[in-house]
């Protein structure tokens, strides 16, 4: 019996050390897995800052014939909120980059329209996808300026991190705009005109809402209006980027100010300038409901603009920005409304000779 008991003890000892040693091999996996995603996320941020740098090079050489080309370095506001209430550099201003396209063919001696472009994309950044409609720009007489504003790609995690969506992005683009009125003689500060598409037109938005006395007027294509109606017809993975510890931390529930404080129709009261806004009813990213009901507060508060609502325009969400007969015809009317506010020395006469601007022929 004794014997029995010993060996009934022994067994049992192996089995829960044996349950103990793959508790443990189960834990260090869990660690080692862990580990092993981190290491892939950040290898992203290095993929990203690769891909930049090509495409960088790209924009030299597909407007190399018509532009000077320049990437600087600015500093804007700091952090919304730090990272660690404990970093003694918290209130340091953040750093970010800026691209200057001036046209070839400038005289210093007069005077040109600025363009500030913001790019869109949650997470994205200024890149040739932007290259048709700078050389559009820049055959007009137009300087071009975009800023690589915080939470863009192509710089590594620290920058996609510092993410402020409807926040202090937009002192990023406003200071690309302060930067080239300080610091070049030929830049016209009474015409100075904003456009962006989707996330760019958003900012497009804030921009001109919130500071209406730097700017002449503003094109808001497809632009992102109002959290609350774009998180509510959203799956939770766009929540998500609010929701991330290094960004808003907490849902639309939880602050609904906070979000609302983030919205361009919280600011359509503010409206004083020129404004053109186009939609598209098969938009699959910014969907007509949201941009109507930025429309319709701009309404609500009698102001005076422009708008007009495409029926099922090709391309859905980037309608205007590809390459087609219809988009570029799109865009011609764009460039003569931004044409009414800021005078550029070389007007488009034609759709045609717009194509050829872009284009070549």
């Amino acid at each position: 019996m004794n014997k029995l008991f010993k060996s009934f003890f022994i067994g049992l000892f192996l089995m829960i050390t044996s349950l103990t040693g793959q508790a443990q091999t189960d834990s260090t996996l869990l660690k080692e897995i862990n580990s092993l995603k981190e290491t892939v996320n950040d290898y992203r941020h290095r993929f990203d800052v690769l891909e930049k740098q090509i495409d960088d090079l790209m924009w030299f050489r597909r407007l190399e014939d018509i532009a000077h080309i320049d990437k600087v370095r600015l500093t804007s506001t700091p952090r919304w909120k730090p990272k660690d209430p404990d970093d003694r550099f918290a209130a340091n201003k953040l750093q970010f980059y800026t691209y200057v396209f001036i046209p070839k063919e400038i005289d210093i001696n007069k005077k040109y329209p600025l363009i500030v472009l913001p790019h869109s994309g949650i997470h994205a950044n200024f890149s040739t996808y932007y290259a048709h409609i700078v050389r559009e720009l820049i055959v007009q007489g137009y300087v071009v300026v975009s800023a690589e504003y915080r939470g863009s790609t192509g710089y590594g995690k620290a920058t996609y991190e510092n993410i402020d969506y409807g926040g202090r992005e937009n002192d990023d683009v406003l200071e690309s705009r302060n930067y080239m009125i300080e610091n070049y003689s030929f830049v016209d500060a009474s015409r100075v005109g904003v456009i962006g598409w989707s996330h760019g037109g958003m900012i497009a938005l804030m921009q001109i809402l919130q500071h209406g006395d730097k700017y002449q007027c503003a094109f808001a294509g497809v632009p992102v209006s109002d959290l609350e109606n774009r998180l509510a017809s959203h799956d939770e993975s766009y929540s998500a980027y609010f929701t991330a510890t290094h960004h808003v931390g907490e849902t639309i529930d939880e602050n609904p100010e906070e979000y609302a404080r983030r919205s361009p129709t919280h600011y359509a009261k503010n409206l004083n300038k020129p404004l053109l806004i186009y939609t598209n009813t098969n938009d699959n990213d910014v969907y007509v409901e949201e941009v109507e009901l930025m429309i319709e507060t701009l309404k609500k508060h009698g102001k005076k603009f422009e708008y007009k609502i495409f029926q099922d325009a090709s391309g859905g969400h980037g309608f205007d920005r590809i390459d087609s007969k219809e988009a570029t015809d799109i865009r011609y009317n764009v460039h003569k409304f931004l044409e009414r506010y800021l005078t550029p020395p070389k007007p488009f006469k034609s759709a045609a000779e717009m194509r050829v601007a872009a284009y070549g022929f």
